[in-house]
Parts: structure tokens; sequence; C-alpha cells
């Protein structure tokens, strides 16, 4: 019989039934495997079949039990089918949903930006978490308790031009998880959001991202990004702590109290950064 941590625990992160999207690379496959290194164990799910499959395996390596499983967050069938899959595999409702798949998408102003873009940007990266939420937190309210940590971004409020509906969906999710965190107050469940600049995983490499603009995010991911790694590690500790934000950069953290100590100014800098950019 698996031993669970009350709800209420400060190391609700170890030996958690938790499941993660996005598994399959970059911060959720690093998700995936820091929880196995909790004792954890890990349902692994990813649109694509081999890296889902390649993550539960190294889960498994680092001494945690992982179950990959294929699904497409940006339809609500298959988020149920997941939490249905995953309630199977733990014997009940799991104690911690990571919402993380998500895709790059920018390099064009708004009013050049395909509807497709906009369609697919926000099909996963916001309704991907509001399925999840839907679904799964019901089923914690069930379980008496547990966490959830949804993956946004510093663009959800940093607002960088040619960017559009990567920093919609991402301020979606921000907003989501401000409302959820609200209404669980006082439940046993944790919520925590994830604000990152640049980490250094294959999220550029997306043919919706303008090749320029794909280009300097290479560069700036190479030259300024963290690890993968580093950023779970750190959210899942602040997750423990019960902290509500985590912006695992300096940067993100200057950009954090900009926004909010002067958000004229802010927004009307970006503009300038943007145009020294594009002369260079």
């Amino acid at each position: 019989m698996r031993l669970r941590l009350l709800a209420g625990s400060p190391r609700r992160s170890y030996r958690a039934d938790a499941v993660v999207t996005g598994a399959g690379s970059g911060i959720g496959r690093a998700f995936a495997v820091e929880l196995a290194r909790r004792g954890g164990h890990v349902v692994c799910a990813d649109i694509d079949a081999v890296r889902a499959k390649e993550t539960a395996e190294r889960v498994a390596e680092v001494g945690g039990s992982g179950l990959d499983v294929v699904c497409d967050v940006s339809d609500e069938q298959q988020i149920r089918e997941l939490a249905d899959s995953a309630e199977k595999w733990f014997g009940g409702a799991p104690a911690l949903v990571i919402n993380n798949a998500g895709i790059g998408a920018g390099g064009n102003v708004i009013g050049a930006t395909s509807t497709s873009d906009w369609s697919a940007t926000l099909s996963v990266n916001l309704w991907g978490v509001i399925y999840g939420c839907e679904v799964f937190v019901p089923r914690l309210r069930e379980r008496g308790g547990g966490g959830v940590i949804n993956v946004a971004s510093a663009a959800s409020f940093g607002a960088a031009p040619r960017m559009g509906a990567y920093n919609v969906s991402k301020a979606g999710v921000l907003a989501l998880s401000e409302t959820l965190a609200a209404e669980l107050s006082g439940t046993g469940i944790a919520v925590t959001i994830l604000c990152p600049t640049f980490v250094k995983t294959s999220i550029v490499d997306n043919p919706r991202i303008e090749e320029s603009a794909a280009k300097l995010a290479a560069n700036l991911m190479k030259w300024t990004g963290v690890s993968p790694e580093s950023v779970a590690r750190a959210t899942l500790n602040a997750h423990d702590r019960g902290q509500l934000y985590v912006l695992p950069q300096l940067d993100a953290r200057i950009l954090w109290q900009l926004k909010r100590a002067v958000p004229g100014t802010f927004t009307r800098a970006m503009g300038l950064a943007q145009r020294m950019v594009l002369k260079h």
C-alpha cells in the first residue's frame, strides 16, 4: 500500500502520486524525474508517445515508478481519460497535478498573426490548463487535499511585443491560477504558478515561431537560460512551502516588480527595447 502524505504536509511533493502533462521533454520531464527522486509515482503524459515512454523510463531509473500516457491536452476528453487512467494506476486521486504542456509561438505583430497560430497556442497553453483544472480539481477536493502547479511564464505579465498569442495564453494561465488559489483557500489544496523567463528547453523548435524570432530566443536561452532541472526543484520546494508565485530567475523577479511599480513606463520600455533589437 502506498504511503500518502497528509494534505497539509509541508513536504507534499515527496512520495506523491503525481500527474505531469507535457512530460516528454523540458520542464515537464524535469518535474517528473525530480518527483521520482523524491520517491514519487508519476503519470508522464505527453502528446508524443515515444517521449512519454522515455520519461517514464527515466523516472524508473532514479527510483520512482512511472506510467506513460499519450494525451493531447487541447482535447477535454483526453484529459478526462488521463485522469481516469491515473486514478486506476494510483488506486485513487492524484496528490499533485502539474499542468505543464505548452507550445511556443511568436515573431509577428498583432494584425499579422494568423488565426491558426492564435487557435493552436490558446488551445494548448490556455485550454489545456483550463481542462486540467476543471477535470482534476474536483477529484482533489474529493481526496481532501493535494496540490496544483500551473506552468505560466514571465510572458504572462511581461507583454513582450510580437508574442501576442503566447502572452495572452500565459496571462490566462496566471489569472486562472490566481482565481483557483482564491477558491481553494482553506481546502488543503495548494496552488502554485510558475513564471520563468528563459529555460533551456526545445520550446523554440516550433514552426509557429517566426525564424528570426526563434533565433533570437535561442540565443537568449543559450546565454541567459537556466536548466529545467533547477526550475523544477525550485518550484516543487516553493510548492511545499505553500508559495503561490514562483519566479525562479532574477530577471523574472525584476520584471515582476517593475510591472507592478510603474506599469505604464514598463510597457513603453518593452516597446523601446523591441525597436532597439529590430535595428540590430
